[in-house]
């Protein structure tokens, strides 16, 4: 109840909208783009919280490094070392399909730094544990956020690419400028 509250005050106090379908009713893979700003982590658990979804996120090791790291956990964070990557998929694979959570959110477009393609985790991770993914998004154009369509992936990259792009065509983030196209390397 206290995260619904939370939740609802930070849209109450700034210029950003809700603006969702409904919440998926069962376990997710949350594709969560743009990927611009650090406030997109802020919006999407305030989301989560609206919809009383208990969710996991990613983010990289080093932000749960200090007291930061118990902070990080208790909003549901896992700590991801980028050079093991392939472990940490297989890892979150075995929790997904074991029910240890309901929702994972994933920002595949990465660092927000300039690169030309999406880390692909969050695709191996729908595929290999059978779940849905659900596009969440943060639109700085309409200063809008909130959930998109949920689907399972068909294993035809391009075409469930093809998909995502079209969901997240018209979706700037914070700043548009660092916005990176939905593309994975290997499609």
């Amino acid at each position: 109840m206290i995260k619904k509250r939370l939740s609802a005050l930070l849209f109450r106090i700034n210029k950003w909208s809700l603006v969702t379908e409904d919440a998926p009713n069962e376990p997710t893979v949350f594709v969560c783009a743009p990927h611009t700003s650090n406030w997109d982590f802020i919006f999407m658990l305030a989301v989560a919280w609206h919809h009383k979804l208990d969710v996991k996120y990613v983010g990289k090791a080093s932000l749960f490094d200090g007291w930061k790291g118990t902070i990080m956990r208790a909003l549901g964070g896992i700590p991801v070392d980028r050079n093991n990557a392939q472990d940490v998929v297989e890892e979150l694979v075995a929790a997904m399909k074991n029910g240890h959570t309901t929702g994972l959110v994933i920002t595949p477009d990465g660092t927000r730094g300039a690169h030309e393609y999406w880390k692909s985790g969050f695709y191996r991770i729908a595929m290999e544990s059978g779940l849905p993914v659900t596009l969440a998004y943060m639109d700085g154009s309409t200063k809008t956020t909130g959930l998109g369509p949920t689907f399972h992936l068909t294993g035809d990259k391009a075409a469930d690419m093809d998909r995502i792009r079209a969901f997240f065509a018209d979706k700037s983030g914070f700043y548009p400028e660092r916005r990176v196209e939905p593309r994975l390397r290997d499609e």
